[in-house]
């Protein structure tokens, strides 16, 4: 058992140091003129420690967010070399990078349940000012 939560405390403490370094990189070390200022969202180590998934949410539209998801998909053998002189560590694993649209989705969630909310309350108020005029007729 003890093995097994070092195992993942390790794992967490590598993700975090993905996170920070490759976040490093994306505000300014990275050239490529596709990349769109973005920041990590999240990291997750496979289990095996043979790859990772880099989440990474975008500040601007779809295309910016598909030119910045191209541009870092042709960095990445770059940032695995600066990984590896960074940390210290004789393997880095495969990184892919994904694009996380969570907080955009979060945006459009709130946005559907005050309309939702809105409408409740204009119903709720239409039923107390119809309740009202039956009890005075």
């Amino acid at each position: 058992m003890p093995e097994q939560r070092a195992r993942a405390h390790h794992r967490n403490r590598v993700a975090n140091t993905f996170s920070e370094e490759i976040g490093a990189m994306l505000e300014g070390e990275l050239s490529d003129p596709r990349i769109a200022p973005s920041y990590v969202t999240d990291v997750v180590l496979a289990p095996g420690g043979k790859s990772a998934r880099i989440y990474v949410a975008v500040h601007g539209n779809e295309q910016e967010e598909e030119s910045t998801l191209a541009g870092l998909m042709t960095a990445r053998a770059y940032i695995r070399s600066q990984l590896r002189e960074r940390m210290g560590v004789r393997h880095v694993p495969d990184l892919t990078f994904a694009i996380d649209r969570s907080e955009k989705m979060t945006g459009r969630m709130d946005e559907l349940l005050s309309r939702i909310r809105k409408r409740e309350r204009k119903q709720a108020s239409a039923d107390v000012e119809s309740s009202q005029a039956t009890t005075h007729s």
